[in-house]
């Protein structure tokens, strides 16, 4: 049995089309497989913090060294690295705005995308320094977007910061996509 992972990220419920698709997958993956175990984030509906200072000195902070406020800034990135961790496959439904990812999934992934916990870096090898440790999981990339010609070889290709940032956080991680 998989545990489901899927993550939404636009800001709107009604008229969303990356909540249709992910919809769209739910019902076909439960088809398929009824025994899994779907779980949901909603990182626009349930905000995810930003970055603090007080975060970035506790996820650089070895964990036996850490102080209880260490740990209380670090407490929402472990919850949900722990999510991702436990699941096998991801599904993340994705709306492009202004040209890139929607703040709370930025903040998401700022938030699970930690040094030690889901990406080893080697100062060893500086042209490949970046080892993901989220290994064996599949991870299924449902983007949209408001217009037409963001796609390879199109006119606005050059101004889709979407679809490469995601992908370069899904390999980060050694995710399949």
């Amino acid at each position: 049995m998989n545990k489901v992972l899927i993550i939404n990220a636009s800001a709107r419920k009604e008229r969303s089309l990356s909540r249709y698709m992910t919809n769209v997958f739910v019902e076909t993956w439960q088809t398929k497989y009824p025994d899994d175990n779907i779980i949901y984030r909603d990182v626009a509906q349930e905000p995810i913090p930003h970055v603090t200072e007080k975060w970035i000195a506790g996820a650089f902070t070895p964990a036996a060294a850490r102080t209880a406020e260490n740990i209380e800034a670090l407490k929402i990135s472990d919850q949900l690295i722990a999510e991702l961790k436990e699941a096998n496959i991801i599904v993340l439904g994705s709306p492009m705005y202004n040209w890139s990812v929607p703040s709370a999934l930025k903040a998401y992934i700022d938030q699970v995308l930690r040094v030690n916990e889901t990406v080893l870096v080697s100062k060893d090898n500086p042209k490949n320094p970046y080892t993901g440790l989220l290994k064996e999981k599949k991870v299924y990339l449902l983007m949209v977007r408001g217009n037409n010609g963001y796609g390879f070889g199109e006119y606005y290709e050059h101004m889709d910061f979407q679809s490469n940032y995601l992908r370069t956080v899904s390999l980060l991680w050694e995710l399949k996509i």
